[in-house]
């Protein structure tokens, strides 16, 4: 016995499978290929769609370049007894008379402590009226000043000892063990005994970067490369400020992985294999290993050399296009550099999004047809 379903239920079930199977989207993690290539400059959008090879990786792999400027690298070592503003010293005067200038009977020699120098450099010694004394060592100044008070005591024994002061420190902060100010004594005239001088890093040393400032200069250098390339190891300035800091480098991973993250540079290159490596590699239910995308801003120069075009000017959105079914496809992803920045997607199979609208399809009819049911045995009551 055939059921036949009241015309307008019939009528309004047509209409809403119609409706389900014209305008039904399944929810999905983000765009799908077509899309992303559809963003292309040769198509809809402003990216440049580039597939990677052998000459791409070696056009776009710029590593990150740090260093110090000539205006630090060509700075002279400092003398490590030479008196500076802010110094202290200490004099002590021998006489060879009974009653001297600055000795008493009882005692024949005098002991002046802590003359600070002052803005201009000098210091007050008595009878000896302002002495030079920024610029020299303690035995330049021993001389200058016993020649000054030879002129009124005969033959002055004269000895000088010197404390530095603030006008010869450098800051030290950051990934440090000791933060604080320290002295720019004979030891510590360089920048790694600097470093040693505040207990060394607490960080690895693979990722820390270390931050020169003198004036309004401010250069960085990675700490591997201080002990790597001697002429990195300058000389240091009163005033100077030292930061030690963990790599600040980002990237963020998308799609069919194994997680969704926003990750931090744990060594100084990550290539795109070692990146997925990070949060699980390719979901292996879902992920389409021929669609993993790096979305990246080039510099002009960079973008001029990847695509081959002397005509580009400004900063260049790119969308690297990594296969790795390809019979080198997984090489050529081990040797492209991934950069601060970047964002990693890797898009879901075809099987798995049509198995996914169909399953919303299905329920949506399964929906239909119960509607349909219970507005037929609705009538026939």
């Amino acid at each position: 016995m055939s059921v036949r379903f009241p015309r307008r239920v019939s009528i309004l079930a047509l209409g809403a499978l119609v409706a389900v199977v014209s305008a039904c989207t399944a929810p999905r993690p983000g765009p799908n290929m077509n899309e992303i290539f559809a963003g292309s400059v040769l198509r809809e959008g402003d990216a440049y769609i580039v597939a990677v090879g052998d000459r791409v990786n070696r056009a776009a792999n710029v590593p990150l370049a740090l260093g110090f400027s000539d205006s630090l690298r060509n700075a002279r070592v400092l003398g490590g007894d030479t008196i500076r503003v802010g110094d202290t010293v200490t004099l002590t005067v021998f006489e060879n008379v009974p009653e001297g200038l600055l000795a008493s009977a009882d005692a024949r020699g005098a002991r002046l402590t802590e003359l600070q120098v002052d803005s201009q450099g000098f210091i007050y010694v008595p009878f000896a009226g302002r002495v030079r004394a920024s610029g020299q060592t303690p035995e330049g100044l021993r001389g200058a000043i016993a020649r000054q008070l030879d002129e009124q005591t005969p033959d002055p024994q004269v000895y000088v000892t010197r404390t530095v002061g603030d006008g010869a420190t450098v800051s030290v902060v950051g990934e440090v063990t000791t933060q604080g100010v320290y002295p720019i004594l004979r030891s510590t005239r360089r920048l790694t005994a600097m470093l040693a001088a505040a207990g060394g890093v607490s960080i690895p040393t693979q990722t820390a970067m270390v931050t020169l400032t003198r004036h309004s200069v401010s250069d960085r250098v990675w700490l591997d490369d201080l002990f790597d390339n001697p002429e990195l190891d300058i000389a240091l300035r009163g005033g100077d400020r030292i930061y030690v800091e963990q790599d600040q480098r980002r990237f963020s991973v998308l799609g069919a992985t194994g997680e969704q993250a926003l990750v931090t540079f744990d060594s100084r290159t990550l290539t795109a294999i070692e990146a997925l490596a990070r949060v699980g590699g390719l979901a292996p239910a879902r992920a389409d290993p021929t669609g993993v995308f790096v979305f990246r801003d080039e510099p002009a120069e960079i973008a001029r050399n990847v695509l081959g075009r002397q005509d580009v000017v400004g900063d260049q959105r790119l969308v690297y296009v990594l296969d790795l079914t390809a019979p080198n496809g997984v090489f050529l992803a081990r040797d492209f550099q991934i950069r601060d920045g970047d964002t990693i997607y890797v898009t879901e199979a075809s099987a798995v999004q049509w198995n996914r609208q169909i399953s919303v399809l299905t329920g949506t009819l399964g929906a239909t047809g119960a509607a349909v049911t219970a507005a037929t045995n609705a009538r026939s009551l």
